[in-house]
């Protein structure tokens, strides 16, 4: 199969969807991979890096998706790309779409096979290609708050650990999956009081049994949130429904309650956000604020790390790119259930539950397709 690795465009995005090393093991299995040029300049390696693994490097994203029969990325493709896509064509990207109709309706039109990293499942029932950017954004998301609660960047002018004598700051994680337990685990290690809210009793035992008394876990009602969230400094919305839209968790109202200069970190907004207040925002304009709250609500957040989050994807990525390369995206789907439930959309039809009932589509189940 020839396999396809643009670079990426969206604004500061500066993973890439193979790494050399992931390029050299496709061409081992004897596939073509071209790829554009620069494409791996955002993680330090240079297109001789792709040659040496094996590739052959082209000029322009045209010139990809046109000799490419699957095309490997990380964001969800913009505009222009989506533009250069052709039926069945396979994407094997993240995706996103509950959030986004002008992109769900563009691929419709458009007949690729459409395959989102954010709805592949496990054995377990976990998410193994969303979980190693959930990783990076859970632990960058207290960075980030930390960051905007000092004054100059207009926060509370908190010290997030405190220091002897004075109380440290009081983080509010909305969520106790991925991105909730790395949040936790670096806000403890901060010296933050870390206040974990979730709706699963497992998950609030399995995070008792992770970090032990230093991490506070509550279970999730509309009266615990409203109470948390009033007199949180920070709080970071980790909250996930695969596929579909996140859920509204804390409304309008509740954010005019918040302490001026506190933050929200947002990490659910690339399926809509979980404050009623949240609105997508880049690397190059992060924050806003909103009745003296400043949210920041980044959509490609591991973004900012390209080199660490790029690696960690592709060693999740690879062995579904190898799959659907060595065997067609047809048997590939058919072989593995948990890569079916990663079909969004193909020729024309929503072949996500959730994506179709966020959106309006008619669901048409995988297996139509595949029979």
């Amino acid at each position: 199969m020839r396999i396809g690795v643009p670079k990426e465009i969206k604004v500061l995005e500066n993973r890439v969807g193979l790494v050399p090393g992931s390029v050299r093991e496709a061409v081992a299995h004897g596939h073509e991979v071209i790829v554009e040029h620069s494409a791996g300049q955002g993680i330090g390696m240079d297109d001789d890096a792709y040659r040496k693994a094996g590739a052959r490097v082209v000029g322009t994203a045209r010139e990809v998706f046109d000799a490419a029969e699957m095309i490997v990325k990380v964001k969800e493709p913009q505009a222009g790309e989506r533009k250069m896509l052709r039926r069945g064509q396979i994407l094997f990207t993240y995706l996103h779409l509950a959030p986004d109709p002008d992109q769900a309706r563009e691929l419709v039109d458009g007949g690729a096979v459409c395959i989102a990293y954010e709805t592949v499942t496990s054995a377990t029932g976990g998410l193994p290609l969303l979980a190693p950017m959930s990783e990076v954004a859970g632990r960058m998301s207290i960075q980030a708050g930390a960051y905007y609660l000092e004054k100059p960047h207009g926060g509370l002018g908190m010290l997030l650990g405190g220091v002897p004598g004075v109380d440290p700051a009081k983080v509010v994680i909305l969520g106790g999956g991925v991105v909730g337990s790395h949040a936790a685990d670096i806000a403890l290690g901060m010296g933050a009081d870390v206040w974990v809210l979730d709706r699963n009793t497992e998950v609030l035992r399995a995070l008792w049994r992770q970090f032990g008394r230093p991490l506070n876990t509550v279970f999730s009602t509309r009266d615990a949130v409203e109470r948390h969230v009033a007199a949180a400094d920070l709080v970071v919305g980790g909250v996930l429904i695969p596929g579909a839209s996140a859920p509204k968790l804390v409304s309008a109202e509740l954010v005019k309650r918040m302490k001026p200069g506190s933050v929200v970190v947002d990490v659910a907004i690339d399926q809509g956000g979980c404050f009623e207040t949240s609105r997508p925002t880049t690397h190059a304009d992060p924050v806003y604020v909103v009745d003296g709250v400043t949210h920041y609500c980044v959509a490609n957040m591991p973004g900012a790390v390209p080199r660490t989050s790029t690696f960690a994807l592709n060693n999740a990525t690879l062995p579904f790119v190898l799959a659907l390369a060595d065997k067609g995206w047809k048997q590939a789907l058919a072989d593995d259930p948990h890569l079916r439930n990663g079909l969004n959309i193909a020729f024309g039809k929503v072949t996500c539950e959730p994506v179709a009932d966020a959106l309006g589509y008619g669901f048409v189940a995988p297996e139509t397709l595949l029979a």
